[in-house]
């Protein structure tokens, strides 16, 4: 893939759940660079991650749903290209955040001194109240019973208040016992807070000192963040002014001062603090605690020109969602009936798709999706335009919903089981029409299924995913003829189509583990029928194979015991190309 353009880079990307009560990790650290106008499928059991990890990356995630940690950088030239007018607004704008940020500047000299009132600060604060130590203690096991507490009333929840009226009894008590725990440890927490505040207060000599150096390092700190900055921090303010109002361009005029005060105060932070504003990642970082960053290029006397930073991990705003959910990402989902509006005609859900996107007519957006429905395979297009979902067939309300996707040219189409709810004949159909279609629309397909046979039929790579993790990742021809991971090895023996006759169909032992937990080792240990010690231990690391392949297994380490492969996907090349007509 040297020769390929990423259009995605996720990089380290981690996904939780607010549950019940409970945080749940669902995506742990996935790293992964999508091409342009490849083929892609992500593929593993059901609640492997499939759906939320591509979620991500359009901005669907469920309203319970968060990106903990991780970057998901979007290559696309077009959009990242921004212009922005140098009117009346900006040019009165621009200078007065330089002359915040010069103001602030001065600061930066000063870094080490103010490092060191915060310092002073946070001893005086822990003395003032109990060790972090204690308060992790204290906090662990309030969130232990809030667990238990949350477990019994949910499991109370599923009783019969008349025929389970002894359980439901009990739980209530437990669930009241979990109350009084709490409460009584939050008490205590509270009791030594306080012993250690008052303690603080009668410790004449420890706040004298403290008054005594608090009053030095202010003093030494006004000092020092009193002289004039340097021609060069002038320099780099003035890009940094233009980046700033470069990046808020977008908005309408409140939401921009509102964002440029956030990102002045996260400057303004970042100096007093001494960090190195200059280097790139640095200024990226900042940036994206507010709005992401765009880059200062050049401009004229009537415009700023720069070029957009899109993480789509930090984006906080939906403007900015409907810049590229639909537009540049567009998904196709498993049931076609859950996606079309059943009181709205076929017709009209395509061109306002086309109309809100390419600032067209109407008339001009019926041409399209007339145009579009003939692509996709709908007889008689314009004379089924005006037809209601109900009046088509499974097949044929799919090939709408792709129709739908493709309205406004999509760079990336995320096709989330697309065939699961169709018959075998109309599968075969469908993927075939999305080949034929990426060949003509140039788009690049993230596929999400657990059917490999068509991972067979659609893929150039694959990503095996496991507990939130890719645990295999390589070309279709390496997953399928030189897999490395047992659970990949168990998913191909898995196949029904490759199932001798009388013999007995294979299935993966076990249940995938919990993500509510913190998970030690490899997480597919206890069902892996070739576990060792270390696998219960420490997580392996991922494994390159080839210059395509990588493995997240033991078993690929020089000193582990050599294992081959189940017998029954040995040579499986034949067996393939019978089942999946490769």
């Amino acid at each position: 893939m040297e020769d390929k353009k990423a259009i995605l880079s996720i990089k380290d990307l981690e996904v939780g759940f607010h549950v019940r009560g409970r945080n749940l990790t669902a995506i742990r650290n996935i790293s992964l660079d999508i091409y342009e106008n490849e083929s892609i499928a992500i593929v593993g059991e059901s609640g492997s991650g499939k759906s939320v990890f591509t979620k991500t990356f359009s901005g669907m995630l469920d309203s319970n749903g968060y990106i903990k940690n991780g970057q998901i950088i979007y290559n696309d030239e077009e959009l990242s290209d921004t212009v922005v007018k140098k009117d009346a607004l900006a040019q009165k704008i621009i200078p007065s955040v330089l002359q915040k940020l010069n103001e602030y500047s001065k600061s930066e000299s000063a870094a080490a001194t103010y490092r060191k009132i915060l310092a002073l600060e946070e001893e005086k604060r822990e003395k003032a109240g109990i060790s972090k130590e204690e308060t992790a203690q204290y906090q662990q096991k309030i969130k232990e019973l809030s667990i238990r507490k949350a477990e019994a009333y949910n499991l109370k929840q599923t009783l019969d208040r008349k025929t389970d009226k002894a359980k439901i009894k009990k739980l209530s008590e437990e669930i009241s016992s979990f109350e009084k725990e709490i409460k009584s440890l939050e008490k205590q927490k509270e009791r030594m807070e306080k012993k250690a505040k008052d303690t603080l207060s009668n410790d004449r000599a420890y706040l004298t000192e403290y008054n005594n150096r608090m009053e030095e390092l202010k003093t030494l700190w006004q000092k020092e963040s009193s002289g004039e900055i340097t021609a060069e921090t002038k320099k780099r303010n003035e890009i940094l002014a233009k980046e700033i109002y470069l990046s808020v361009g977008r908005y309408g005029l409140p939401k921009r001062i509102q964002l440029i005060k956030k990102l002045l105060a996260v400057f303004k932070d970042a100096m007093e603090k001494g960090e190195n504003i200059s280097n790139e990642n640095v200024r990226n970082t900042l940036f994206d605690k507010v709005a992401f960053r765009v880059r200062y290029l050049d401009e004229t006397p009537e415009k700023l020109h720069g070029t957009c930073i899109l993480n789509l991990a930090k984006i906080q705003y939906d403007k900015d969602w409907c810049q590229i959910r639909g537009k540049r990402i567009a998904t196709v989902f498993q049931d076609p009936m859950t996606s079309l509006n059943p009181i709205i005609t076929i017709g009209k859900q395509i061109t306002s798709v086309i109309m809100k996107h390419q600032n067209c007519t109407e008339v001009e957006a019926r041409k399209r999706a007339i145009e579009l429905m003939n692509k996709v395979g709908i007889p008689n297009a314009e004379a089924r335009f005006d037809d209601y979902p109900f009046q088509y067939s499974g097949g044929m309300r799919q090939r709408i919903v792709i129709a739908i996707a493709l309205s406004c040219q999509p760079r990336i189409l995320i096709c989330d089981e697309p065939t699961t709810a169709l018959d075998v004949t109309i599968q075969a159909q469908i993927l075939q029409l999305l080949k034929d279609l990426q060949k003509e629309f140039h788009y690049t397909i993230v596929f999400i299924t657990h059917d490999l046979g068509v991972v067979a039929n659609i893929a150039d790579r694959v990503a095996v995913l496991y507990a939130g993790q890719i645990v295999e990742l390589g070309n279709v021809e390496d997953i399928f003829y030189d897999p490395r991971h047992p659970y990949t090895w168990a998913l191909l023996s898995s196949l029904p189509q490759l199932a001798q006759k009388n013999t007995e169909l294979y299935t993966i032992t076990g249940t995938p583990p919990s993500l509510y937990n913190r998970i030690v080792g490899d997480a597919f240990a206890p069902r892996n029928p070739y576990c060792m010690k270390i696998d219960t231990i420490k997580e392996p690391p991922m494994f390159q194979v080839s210059e395509t392949h990588f493995a997240k297994t033991w078993l690929l380490d020089p000193r582990a015991p050599k294992v081959e492969k189940p017998e029954s996907i040995e040579n499986i090349h034949e067996k393939l190309i019978k089942a999946f007509n490769i």
